[in-house]
């Protein structure tokens, strides 16, 4: 299983880290951190230090009910940090977190290697045909509605085959669009509630069956510091006890605030697997 990055085949047999870099004065845990060019270089060459295999970079909030921004808006925040990056680091490999063609074309332009895309093109309906005539690879996200409104859409007959179903299709539309190296998040947080997010996780295996590489994204979310009473700041430990049944249950690629403590999970978990 492997993704093709600048022509470079990236293998994802072992288990990979995202380090995330938000640009966003807004995200739930480390918004306005990394708001300029200096802060965010010094970020990621912590996390790169670290041992981060992916950077994922984004410049539009998408906690439940962040404010919408104009495109204008995430070009301005991510662009001119996007072509620092890729120049302080050339061998990087950057994910750009966007659910819209034209900054996902920007940034590519500008050294990017990988799209992440929450909507998985339903916000934007150019965005399979701009990432297929890029030729790069293309995460898809499950998410119902927008980071808006996801909240209140979180009612499903059946979790799972709707969003076996969701992958199907989408997975479908992309290989239409020449679109050739794809990876699925199932979208924790993403218009389920808690105990949605818990019966995804335990059942993340089967998602398997779509033959595609999984990232999981649930570090220091809700479902981790509501259910333990506590706030985002505090839930690390528990970022790494979901981590690391994420990686039980098939996931690829871990998307993390703390890559140190997520490459210790997977070093750790290779070893288990292959004792």
């Amino acid at each position: 299983m492997t993704i093709n990055c600048k022509g470079n085949l990236i293998s994802l047999e072992n288990p990979k880290v995202m380090g995330i870099l938000n640009l966003t004065p807004d995200s739930f845990y480390d918004g306005g951190k990394y708001k300029n060019i200096d802060q965010a270089i010094v970020q990621v060459e912590i996390m790169l230090k670290e041992g981060a295999d992916f950077i994922d970079v984004g410049a539009y909030s998408s906690r439940p009910g962040a404010d919408h921004i104009s495109e204008e808006e995430e070009l301005s925040r991510i662009l001119p940090i996007v072509e620092f990056i890729t120049k302080a680091f050339p061998e990087i490999i950057l994910s750009i977190d966007t659910f819209r063609s034209r900054v996902a074309q920007y940034c590519i332009e500008a050294g990017a290697s990988i799209i992440n895309d929450i909507s998985a093109g339903n916000l934007d309906s150019k965005m399979f045909e701009t990432v297929g005539s890029l030729a790069v690879p293309y995460i898809m996200m499950h998410m119902k509605g927008t980071p808006q409104n996801m909240v209140d859409l979180n009612t499903y007959e059946d979790l799972i085959k709707e969003i076996q179903f969701y992958f199907s299709q989408k997975v479908k539309l992309a290989k239409a669009h020449k679109i050739n190296d794809i990876i699925i998040d199932p979208g924790f947080g993403f218009a389920k509630n808690i105990e949605q997010n818990f019966e995804l996780l335990k059942k993340l295996s089967v998602f398997k069956l779509q033959d595609l590489p999984i990232l999981v994204g649930v570090s220091r979310k809700s479902m981790i510091y509501k259910t333990l009473k506590t706030k985002p700041e505090e839930a690390l430990n528990g970022t790494t006890f979901l981590n690391t049944l994420a990686l039980q249950n098939g996931a690829n690629i871990l998307r993390v605030h703390d890559v140190k403590e997520a490459k210790e999970c997977v070093e750790l978990y290779k070893l288990y697997k292959s004792a």
